[in-house]
């Protein structure tokens, strides 16, 4: 398990004084300002981030040091990431997508389907993009307790229940 966790990402520059358009991928998106100073995913640059409003598909925000467009837009496309230990703990049966991301795939006869390769949400369910043992192939599986009964990290192992014709053949 990874020790920095993707809790949002810079859409670009706000304005012309630095301002900054920032998605959070947090439960309560405002939270995303608790976990500052934010950090690169390499841990290199670190992002001291206070909120200024709401907008369309996000917030407004500012970053200690970002004074100008161009350097907002210098910025664009950076995931922001927070420590573990600085975010909540979980409930069972709830994850960090990165921790599920590697995890071993079989299904409920214990054969191997592949190891997950990301995890994505689009709205509805999250889904677990899962690269297929037999090759370069990759497969979309909605992450629900029905389609994925069990997951268990000790193991780094997710047991999938697919229903009929969600796997390629």
């Amino acid at each position: 398990m990874t020790d920095l966790i993707c809790v949002g990402s810079i859409a670009g520059a706000y304005g012309v004084r630095g301002e900054l358009r920032i998605k959070s991928f947090c439960a309560d998106p405002e939270a995303i300002q608790d976990y500052s100073p934010l950090v690169s995913e390499d841990g290199t640059q670190d992002f001291a981030l206070a909120l200024i409003g709401r907008i369309k598909s996000g917030f407004s925000a500012r970053i200690v040091g970002v004074d100008t467009k161009e350097q907002a837009d210098a910025l664009k496309g950076t995931q922001l990431f927070a420590r573990r230990d600085q975010l909540p703990a979980l409930p069972d049966d709830e994850y960090y997508y990165s921790d599920l991301i590697g995890l071993s795939v079989r299904d409920t006869g214990g054969a191997v389907i592949g190891t997950v390769a990301s995890v994505d949400n689009h709205g509805a369910d999250d889904l677990l993009e899962v690269r297929l043992a037999t090759g370069g192939e990759t497969a979309l599986i909605p992450f629900t307790k029905s389609i994925v009964p069990t997951v268990d990290m000790e193991k780094r192992l997710l047991v999938i229940d697919p229903p009929e014709g969600l796997l390629p053949q």
